[in-house]
């Protein structure tokens, strides 16, 4: 559960979207695409069109679900290239303020 639902830090520290809320937007998207093709008969604009008006209610409702339960976990790095990054920066500044 935390591995899904807990938020991300990128580079910068700022939050990015949980692995949950990333697969969620995949799911959405996909499921509505192939729900949507038989309905609009392969009209291509139709089918864009419809996917973006059921896709958009799906997901805000949705994330908000995902925020709610990702509130409980605490905050982990986006990739794991990014403790390393971190610590050596930390090493770095402190191995030049040693006289």
């Amino acid at each position: 559960m935390g591995f899904l639902f807990a938020p991300r830090k990128d580079h910068k520290g700022w939050s990015t979207p949980s692995e949950a809320a990333r697969l969620y937007f995949l799911l959405v998207l996909f499921g509505t695409a192939i729900w949507a093709w038989p309905l609009t008969q392969g009209r291509i604009l139709l089918w864009l069109g419809l996917i973006v008006f059921v896709a958009t209610p799906l997901l805000t409702v949705g994330w908000w679900l995902i925020s709610l339960v990702s509130q409980r976990f605490e905050s982990r790095v986006l990739v794991d290239s990014l403790n390393r990054i971190d610590r050596s920066k930390k090493e770095s500044i402190h191995s030049f303020r040693k006289p």
